[in-house]
């Protein structure tokens, strides 16, 4: 195991390595800017990518995810307060001429029997209003990668394959506190349905602990939770209620120097992660808990890098989180490790054309270790992402 890890920071250490790649290409802004009040715009935000994961081992199967989603939509802003978003998502994938609705690994369960054909389209709608230091906003959230999980929490490949998130959300914006509450509802039931109701939960509490902006060193507590639950008062099916979530605690410090010629920041992290299933048999265990600590570099050039470590000394079950970090196999359900250790290298690259034109580049490794298990799993992907806007009417 340690072999491993040296190799991985050596590896590293070849790279002269601005935000990571997945902030830069997938954060939206959530503030209304005032030069957009009184003016409706036509806008189309769209990502091409090309995944490829070579994950085969007792954990995964490997798989490409070659293809693009869509986001035509028009924006107006009657009240600096106030915005409305109307359109439609499309998910396409090179080759593929039907598809399930659903929402990351084993939800075909809840909707299995519908499908779409050509290509995975949903409406979208936002409706949002911001105060002073609250947003509200009901339909499509400002969900994924807006959330700013943590990686073992969050596989940021969802990205790119999965449906938006719906539902409710409030972010609040304080000095010394940035709260983000969501429920993204996954799964509606009516009478008789022959599916389950599924929604999820989520809460990321950052303490800033000083936020002088002058201030070389930055101190925060990430308080995260996501839960999951399924069933529902008019669900007829068998597979009984199920609640399950992740939890995590932790420290983080960021340098920032005062003259960034090179380095724009560096920051260190670590992290305390539980897993609870408070209802049903999802998970072959009820409770687990890992440890996660990582050092990540950005740089001025458009490189970024981050070296991790993930470690579960007994189980832990991963709700969305990669693969590597929990001890559940997926590959072969049913099988679970007695604990795991999972060493992680990323290197990004981004390229920004205009503001509106973003090209993004991804190495990430793996070397995961339990008993019977040494896995080298590594995947690879390239994205452009295009969001430019046209004015069709202004009050001004």
């Amino acid at each position: 195991m340690k072999r491993q890890v040296v190799t991985l920071i050596l590896y590293l250490s070849f790279f002269t390595l601005h935000a990571q790649v997945w902030d830069t290409l997938c954060i939206e802004r959530y503030r209304i800017d005032s030069t957009d009040v009184g003016t409706l715009k036509a806008e189309f935000n769209a990502l091409a990518f090309f995944q490829n994961n070579e994950f085969s081992s007792d954990i995964t199967k490997g798989y490409t995810l070659p293809g693009a989603w869509l986001q035509p939509k028009l924006t107006y802003a009657p009240l600096p307060q106030l915005r409305i978003e109307a359109g439609v998502h499309l998910l396409l994938f090179n080759g593929a001429n039907r598809y399930p609705n659903y929402a990351y690994h084993d939800i075909v369960k809840w909707k299995g029997n519908q499908h779409t054909h050509g290509v995975h389209a949903l409406p979208w709608f936002r409706a949002q209003a911001n105060f002073k230091r609250l947003t509200l906003v009901l339909g499509d959230i400002y969900g994924a990668q807006n959330h700013q999980l943590i990686l073992p929490l969050f596989n940021p490949e969802q990205n790119l394959s999965t449906d938006p998130e719906m539902g409710f959300q409030l972010l609040l914006d304080r000095k010394h506190v940035h709260l983000d509450m969501w429920i993204n509802w996954q799964s509606y039931i009516f009478n008789l349905d022959t599916h389950q109701e599924a929604f999820t939960v989520g809460v990321n509490s950052m303490l800033k602990w000083n936020r002088d902006n002058h201030r070389r060193f930055l101190w925060e507590t990430p308080i995260q939770l996501i839960l999951q639950h399924r069933g529902g008062e008019l669900d007829v099916t068998d597979a009984g209620v199920q609640t399950v979530m992740n939890a995590s605690i932790g420290a983080r410090m960021t340098y920032r120097p005062v003259r960034q010629h090179v380095l724009n920041h560096l920051r260190a992290e670590a992290n305390v992660l539980g897993s609870w299933q408070q209802h049903g048999t999802l998970w072959p265990f009820d409770t687990g808990v890992a440890l996660h600590a990582a050092v990540s570099a950005l740089l001025l050039k458009g490189l970024n890098a981050e070296i991790g470590y993930v470690g579960a000394p007994r189980q832990y079950a991963n709700l969305y989180g990669s693969p590597f970090f929990g001890t559940i196999s997926l590959r072969y359900p049913g099988t679970t490790f007695r604990g795991i250790h999972t060493a992680y290298a990323r290197v990004g690259y981004t390229y920004s054309f205009t503001p509106a034109y973003r090209l993004g580049a991804q190495i990430d490794l793996y070397s995961a270790h339990a008993p019977n298990l040494n896995a080298l799993p590594w995947g690879f992907g390239l994205y452009l992402h295009v969001c430019p806007a046209f004015l069709i009417h202004s009050k001004r």
